[in-house]
C-alpha cells in the first residue's frame, strides 16, 4: 500500500501503519510525556516512557474501533482487505457495501460502540483498580480519548462512521443506497467546513474555539466527503441501468455457421470498428470460440465462398460474464476489483455482446446530455 509498511495481521486481516503515523506517535509522545513530568516530577525520564505507552494505548484503541467494524462487516459476509493507521485514525478497508441498509447501520455502528465500551472499561479501571499517580493518569487520558473518539465519529457526515449511519437511515427511507451517500456527504462537507472556519478563527486570533487540527481535521473531512459525493452522483446516474444498457455497439460477436467471403464483407471491409477478434457463437448463441482477423490471411480468398468461421475459430477464450440484468453499478464493481478489460453479458446463456469501461462511460455521457437538453 502506497505510503503504508505492513506490520503484521490480526485475525487474519492485514495490518498496516502510514508513515504519518510515526509523526503523531512522536507528537503524543512528546506532549503528554512533558504532561506528565510538569505533574509527576519525580518520574524523571520514566515520564516519556509513560508518553509513549500512553500514545500507544491511543492507536490500539483505534485499532480496537476499526476491528469493531471489521468483525460486524465479516459476520454480514464481507471481506475485509485491511487496516491502516494513519494520522487522523484507522480505516478499514472493506471488500464490499453492506447488501441492506441495517447491515450497513450496524457496521458502522460497531466502531463507536467498541470506543464506548473501551471508554467506560478504562474509567471504571481507573477509579476503582486502586492504581494511583502517573498510572491513572495514564487510563484517565486514554479512557477520555476513547470517548472523544465516539463522539467525534457520530458527528452526522461522511467520511465518519456517523455519516454512514446517516446513509444507512436515509437508504432506509428512501430505499436508494445513492440518495443515502449523496445527503450524508452534503452534511459532512458541512462539518469540513464549519472545523476548518474553527481552525482560521483560531490562527487569527479572533476565536478561542478550535486550533491548527481543528484546521486540518475539517480539511480531510471535507476531501473525502467531495469524494462520497462525486461516487454518489455516479451511482445516481447509473440507478436503474444494467449490463444490456452499456453493450458496447456491433459488438465483436459472429455466428460460426458464417462463410469467410460473410464475414470478411459483413464485418470487416469497410468497417470502421478496428477489432482484431471476434467471438464465435453456435446457433443457440453460445459462446464456442474465437477467431482472429489474421485467421483470413491463410485461406486464398477465392475459397472464402467455401469455408465456414467454425473451420478456423480457435477455442473459446476464458472471459467473466454478466448476466445481462446485473445492475451496472455491479458490473463497474466487477471492473475495478479484477481489473478486466472486457465483459462478455449473457442473456439465458446466450452472448448478447460485450462491456467496457469506455462502453459503460458513453452511456453515462448520452444520458447526461440527454438530461441537460432536457433541462
Amino acid at each position: 500500500m502506497n505510503g503504508s509498511l505492513r506490520v503484521g495481521s490480526l485475525f487474519g486481516i492485514p495490518f498496516y501503519v502510514n508513515l504519518s503515523w510515526f509523526l503523531i506517535l512522536s507528537l503524543i509522545t512528546w506532549d503528554y510525556g512533558n504532561q506528565l513530568g510538569l505533574s509527576f516530577p519525580t518520574l524523571g525520564a520514566s515520564a516519556w516512557v509513560l508518553g509513549l505507552v500512553a500514545a500507544l494505548l491511543l492507536f490500539t484503541s483505534v485499532l480496537a474501533h476499526e476491528l469493531g467494524h471489521s468483525f460486524v462487516a465479516i459476520r454480514q459476509g464481507i471481506p475485509v482487505n485491511s487496516i491502516t493507521l494513519f494520522l487522523f485514525g484507522g480505516l478499514a478497508s472493506l471488500g464490499e457495501e453492506s447488501k441492506t441498509p441495517a447491515g450497513a447501520f450496524w457496521v458502522a455502528i460497531a466502531g463507536p460502540l467498541v470506543s464506548l465500551l473501551l471508554w467506560g472499561s478504562l474509567t471504571a479501571a481507573s477509579t476503582f483498580s486502586g492504581i494511583t499517580g502517573a498510572g491513572a493518569a495514564v487510563l484517565s487520558l486514554v479512557a477520555s480519548i476513547n470517548l472523544a473518539l465516539a463522539l467525534f465519529n457520530l458527528l452526522p457526515g461522511l467520511p465518519l462512521d456517523g455519516g454512514n449511519v446517516l446513509k444507512a437511515i436515509v437508504w432506509k427511507i428512501t430505499g436508494k443506497p445513492y440518495k443515502g451517500v449523496a445527503f450524508a456527504s452534503k452534511t459532512g462537507q458541512f462539518l469540513g467546513w464549519v472545523a476548518i472556519g474553527l481552525g482560521v478563527l483560531y490562527m487569527l486570533g479572533i476565536s478561542n474555539i478550535g486550533s491548527i487540527w481543528t484546521l486540518l481535521v475539517g480539511w480531510f473531512l471535507l476531501q473525502n466527503a467531495d469524494r462520497y459525493a462525486q461516487a454518489a452522483s455516479i451511482q445516481e446516474q447509473m440507478s436503474g441501468l444494467t449490463a444490456a444498457d452499456a453493450i458496447i455497439p456491433n459488438s465483436p460477436i459472429i455466428s460460426q455457421e458464417l462463410l469467410l467471403r460473410e464475414f470478411a464483407n459483413n464485418y470487416i471491409i469497410g468497417s470502421a470498428a478496428e477489432w482484431r477478434k471476434y467471438l464465435v457463437t453456435n446457433p443457440q448463441g453460445h459462446l464456442v470460440g474465437e477467431i482472429p482477423v489474421d485467421a483470413l490471411n491463410g485461406i486464398p480468398t477465392n475459397e472464402w465462398w467455401s469455408v465456414k468461421v467454425s473451420e478456423l475459430m480457435q477455442p473459446a477464450p476464458q472471459i467473466e460474464t454478466v448476466d445481462s440484468d446485473q445492475p451496472l453499478l455491479e458490473v463497474v464493481t466487477l471492473l475495478e476489483e479484477k481489473q478486466l478489460a472486457a465483459l462478455a453479458v449473457l442473456k439465458e446463456g446466450a452472448l448478447m455482446g460485450m462491456i467496457e469501461k469506455s462502453s459503460i462511460l458513453q452511456l453515462l455521457q448520452k444520458r447526461s446530455e440527454a438530461k441537460l437538453a432536457n433541462v
